[in-house]
């Protein structure tokens, strides 16, 4: 793990940039304290199942819980879900507000919650040792990996134990896995297997967080493990069944990417063989690129290239006659979110579709009445997400990097930028993308130097050194 450390950091700027919400309205605040779970006297008892919760450090807003068990031709997934909508009145104060903000927005000084704490973090948590209501997952996994079976029904549920992703990689080195978990690297593995048949692309590009480091901060760039994928697939394999049950009763809100365009394949193709990497006829562009060394400055240019390809992610809300593209080409197949409740606004929408569903009842007006709108509310929150998360490590970078202009740094070559004579480039430490000004060639290392560093601006430029 590399990281950059810096020393105080005003993130209320990038606060006030984006216009994000302050205090949470009293009102709604008081909706949540309040909340009943409205589904109380029809939930199944399933605190029996020895759930286990996987999550970063320190979270508290902790919308799923699993239990992977072995079968006598396969495994079986219990998936709990904050069951969300059980808690947030339809037209109330509360309700409004979410759809305001559509998700909760995370800066490395804490975050802009969808819902107020005392449910987010509290009575909607699934806790360890807490009974909680839930939507509950269960899903039948054949040998292959493959989902044979699913459903969902309103449950009352019990974690046991919360895990860091740290931690379940420890133990699975270590071979001393929580019975709760025991089956998920087989499952996990069959499953990433299942993903790349099915085309499946996964983009391990360098991912930068920003966390406290005492009176500063830094920012990090840690590899992925094992288990961060293992977990992910659980997660996908549920939206998948998910997607799978509103298209069949022609009625849902799915996350959708069109295939890839042939020119952006092409191109791809192209910067495979100047980067003298093999693409052997009939192989997929994700199948490639798995096989790829995530270390290799060759790689890493290659996956950069890749984002191309999955361009135009979207929400569509369907009811009477399905989408004619109702697929995700990044997963290789239909997919809903119905996983994050807590942070997500159209998760809780998307989960009350499909216990409608499971249940052979009406979907509720409520829900049906949301639907047009969600979409657009979904694209608006994912965008100011993204920037804002995006700000925040450029703020720090160039914080940071400040006083180091004109210092000499390695660096990989990520993408040269179209129509410009600069390139994008990811100095390995400390872990920092930035545009670094001539041609260098893609996918090879170089020596660059630090021309900018600009807080104010949020910039960070370099040179060949």
């Amino acid at each position: 793990m590399r990281r950059l450390v810096a020393g105080a950091v005003n993130f209320d700027r990038i606060r006030a940039e984006f216009d994000l919400p302050g205090v949470y309205p009293a009102q709604a605040v008081a909706e949540a304290v309040a909340a009943v779970d409205s589904a109380a006297a029809g939930r199944r008892d399933a605190t029996d199942l020895a759930f286990v919760t996987i999550d970063p450090p320190g979270s508290m807003d902790l919308d799923q819980a699993l239990l992977v068990t072995r079968t006598s031709d396969g495994f079986r997934l219990h998936y709990a879900i904050a069951d969300v909508a059980a808690v947030v009145a339809p037209g109330g104060a509360l309700d409004a507000e979410t759809r305001r903000r559509g998700q909760t927005v995370y800066l490395p000084d804490g975050s802009v919650p969808l819902h107020p704490l005392e449910l987010s973090e509290g009575s909607a948590s699934l806790l360890p040792d807490t009974t909680r209501p839930a939507a509950l997952w269960t899903i039948d996994v054949d040998s292959d990996g493959n989902a044979v079976s699913w459903t969902v029904e309103r449950a009352l549920v019990r974690s046991v134990r919360r895990f860091t992703y740290a931690e379940v990689q420890q133990s699975v080195d270590d071979a001393a896995v929580h019975p709760s978990l025991e089956p998920l690297p087989d499952l996990g593995r069959l499953r990433v297997a299942r993903a790349l048949d099915r085309g499946a692309i996964e983009l391990k590009l360098p991912e930068q967080e920003v966390v406290a480091d005492g009176d500063g901060w830094r920012v990090e760039q840690a590899p992925r493990t094992d288990v961060d994928d293992w977990n992910a697939e659980m997660s996908l394999m549920t939206g998948m069944c998910a997607a799978a049950m509103m298209i069949d009763a022609r009625v849902g809100l799915l996350r959708t990417l069109p295939p890839p365009a042939e020119r952006d394949v092409d191109s791809l193709r192209r910067a495979a063989n100047a980067l003298g990497i093999d693409w052997p006829a009939g192989t997929g562009p994700g199948a490639l690129l798995a096989t790829l060394d995530p270390a290799e400055p060759a790689t890493l240019a290659m996956m950069t290239e890749a984002t191309r390809l999955l361009r135009g992610a979207d929400y569509v809300a369907f009811d009477g006659q399905t989408p004619e593209q109702p697929n995700h080409s990044g997963i290789g197949g239909p997919y809903a979110h119905v996983t994050a409740p807590l942070r997500r606004l159209v998760d809780r929408f998307a989960t009350e579709i499909c216990l409608s569903i499971a249940s052979d009842t009406a979907v509720p007006t409520w829900v049906t009445d949301a639907m047009p709108t969600l979409p657009d509310d979904m694209r608006r929150s994912d965008s100011v997400a993204n920037k804002v998360d995006r700000a925040c490590v450029d703020l720090t970078e160039s914080t940071v990097l400040a006083p180091r202009v004109g210092e000499t740094f390695d660096a990989a070559v990520l993408r040269g930028k179209e129509g410009k004579k600069s390139a994008q480039v990811f100095v390995t430490d400390p872990p920092v993308v930035a545009d670094c000004s001539g041609e260098p060639a893609e996918g090879t290392r170089v020596r660059v130097r630090l021309d900018t560093a600009d807080a104010g601006a949020r910039t960070v430029r370099f040179s060949p050194a």
